[in-house]
């Protein structure tokens, strides 16, 4: 056999070798994935009921102490902390906060493997002699917000149960039965939509029920706390929970109360119906506490600025944002859910396509019931719109490429994550540009009509059928369709194809469909002021020369091919000087007013790492504010829309 023979065959004998080591290492790796195989969630009920004890007192420490005592059966048991939260979207469950977990039986500890392949999941054997396990550990609150939210201060707390809980698989969680209890810190009071079995000293013990009800049902409690009614008399109550950082925060002016009123009888009205037995709004305002905006069915998580109520001339805009919105999600997203984002347990993935019903939808009625309550006059209402519609008609160049519906994998793609070309990129586009498309049908079915008929018809026969229960109903695309046409007969389908599967969608048609158009001036409206003074940029800057600027100077996005992108800006520079001045939101405002209408290019020095280097942005087109005007001729929809019912 020749050199090169021998060489060859060497060669054969390690390609062999290594073809059987594959072989073998990925039949290895098979084996591990089918003994790797998780219980399917299954529609049984398990077995007992899990007492679940959280220690909520440590709040110097921000520790959630955990104990859980679970009836079992010997063999096999997995049990899974919540990956897939309802309202997140995405797999969101904090499993990096989890810590210290020991289970342990008749005294005797238990050993637990994490699952190889998921690590929301932890494996045990169950002795024959055994009945039940006790389950142990500490849920370690972030204590900066580098960390996530904040959700404990010294003086109040958020206690969401998926976070403080493991459950047992392979059932669904409608079928698995807790009896929770909380101990809080001393003299401190709550709120939730859970039933109050008893309490001893400090420690609060609820009725027993179903896993995804407990998920559902969070809890605000603080040192400082008020409870008011927003549903007089009514038959399912409403209440706000209030939690603030002082007594101070806590006053709420009469005119304000009589506005939150309205929101709920507003919606009442517009849904003709309500699915829960009684309803908390959970609010903190806090400059501590993280806030918070979101949904359950019945209770919603809210929270903003310790100043939220005293100084509410100033925050006005969050009103239609969070209050309304989360409101409205109790019919649309919880009682009536896209088929996708039904699953059996919180392991199970969610799919998110119909996204632009469930929160473009809700974002819509937020903002008209926002108006509708008093909440908001019909001018704030159209600033806000004014706002919205900018957005895509200024600042959302990304829809050259990507679509309404493509946005809905957002949660999962990008996780809320700050992005470096957010205009490019995109994000959530399926709230606001859903709301958007939610007024081009609105106005469709105003028009079909003769203003006879409007998406209120649409919402009360949606999402007002099976009144008094909050049992989920689900629904699919062709559901939608279905309802509308049973509105008004029209090719929806194609209507909304033509808004959420393109390219380049006609955001603002409704607007102008609606009887009004967009356009910019020099001059800001009060919600661009509050917005702008909040965020500590100039917003007319983003609409004209392409740049969205913290009051640190920091540049957080560039306009994708807008002037100040094509001068090579980029995204993450700190805008150190304009025009040879120190920048200030006020200097750039002045630079861009001076520049309109000349030739002379805005000097902006920049600075990114450990470089300097300044850019002339030929820009010439001043301040652009967004606002709406009546199109003349044109019914007046968008009038008819927020008017009181």
């Amino acid at each position: 056999m020749s050199k090169v023979q021998t060489l060859h065959v060497r060669r054969l004998a390690l390609a062999l070798a290594g073809a059987l080591l594959a072989a073998s290492s990925a039949g290895a790796a098979l084996a591990d994935a089918a003994d790797a195989h998780i219980a399917p969630p299954q529609d049984t009920p398990y077995p007992g009921t899990i007492k679940l004890d959280v220690d909520a007192s440590d709040v110097a420490q921000g520790i959630f102490r955990v104990h859980e005592t679970i009836p079992v059966q010997a063999g096999k048991l997995t049990l899974l902390y919540p990956e897939w939260i309802p309202g997140d979207h995405e797999p969101s469950g904090p499993i990096d906060k989890l810590a210290g977990l020991t289970i342990s039986a008749n005294g005797k500890p238990l050993a637990w493997k994490r699952d190889k392949y998921d690590v929301y999941a932890f494996r045990v054997d169950v002795p024959q002699d055994v009945a039940s396990i006790d389950v142990d550990f500490q849920y370690l609150s972030a204590r900066s917000h580098d960390e996530g939210p904040i959700e404990m201060t010294g003086d109040m707390l958020d206690l969401t149960w998926h976070k403080v809980s493991l459950y047992p698989a392979g059932h669904y969680t409608r079928d698995i039965t807790f009896a929770p209890s909380v101990k809080l810190p001393a003299g401190w009071q709550f709120g939730t939509a859970l039933a109050m079995a008893s309490s001893t000293g400090d420690t609060v013990t609820f009725e027993p029920t179903t896993y995804n009800t407990l998920v559902d049902s969070p809890m605000y409690a603080g040192r400082y706390f008020k409870r008011v009614d927003l549903a007089p008399g009514a038959k399912a109550p409403v209440h706000m929970d209030i939690v603030a950082d002082a007594p101070k925060d806590l006053a709420i002016s009469p005119q304000l109360v009589k506005g939150l009123r309205n929101v709920v009888t507003q919606a009442h009205r517009l849904f003709d119906s309500h699915h829960y037995d009684h309803y908390d709004f959970l609010f903190s305002v806090s400059d501590h506490l993280s806030g918070k905006g979101l949904e359950h069915h019945q209770s919603s998580e809210d929270g903003t600025r310790a100043d939220f109520f005293t100084k509410w001339k100033e925050n006005w805009p969050t009103a239609g944002g969070l209050l309304a919105h989360e409101y409205t999600h109790s019919w649309n997203g919880k009682f009536r859910r896209p088929a996708d984002l039904w699953t059996p347990n919180f392991n199970v993935p969610m799919g998110d396509s119909l996204l632009w019903v469930y929160e473009g939808g809700t974002q819509y009625w937020g903002y008209v019931l926002a108006a509708r309550s008093g909440l908001w006059s019909p001018d704030q209402f159209r600033q806000a719109m004014a706002m919205v519609a900018a957005n895509y008609d200024r600042n959302r160049p990304g829809f050259q490429w990507r679509s309404i519906e493509d946005t809905t994998n957002d949660p999962i793609i990008a996780q809320r994550a700050p992005l470096p070309y957010r205009s490019w990129q995109m994000s959530e586009e399926y709230y606001s540009a859903g709301q958007m498309t939610w007024l081009a049908v609105d106005a469709k079915i105003r028009a079909l009509t003769h203003d006879r008929k409007s998406l209120d018809d649409f919402a009360k026969a949606f999402f007002g059928v099976d009144d008094g229960s909050f049992v989920t109903r689900t629904y699919t695309f062709d559901d939608v369709v279905n309802a509308l046409n049973g509105v008004v007969k029209y090719d929806w389908a194609g209507f909304l194809h033509g808004y959420i599967d393109v390219r380049n969608p006609p955001l603002l048609g409704g607007l102008e469909a609606a009887g009004w158009k967009l356009v910019y001036t020099d001059k800001p409206n009060d919600y661009e002021k509050l917005i702008s003074s909040r965020y500590h940029a100039d917003i007319s800057a983003a609409f004209g020369i392409g740049l969205q600027v913290g009051k640190d100077g920091r540049i957080g996005d560039v306009r994708w091919n807008g002037p100040a992108f094509k001068a090579g800006v980029g995204s993450g520079e700190t805008l150190v000087a304009v025009n040879g001045h120190a920048f200030t939101p006020d200097v750039l405002s002045d630079a861009v007013k001076a520049a309109k209408g000349g030739t002379a290019p805005i000097q902006l020095l920049l600075k990114y790492q450990d470089q300097y280097k300044t850019v002339p942005v030929d820009y010439h087109g001043g301040l652009q504010y967004p606002h709406l005007v009546r199109i003349k001729g044109a019914p007046d929809y968008l009038d008819q829309i927020i008017k009181a019912k």
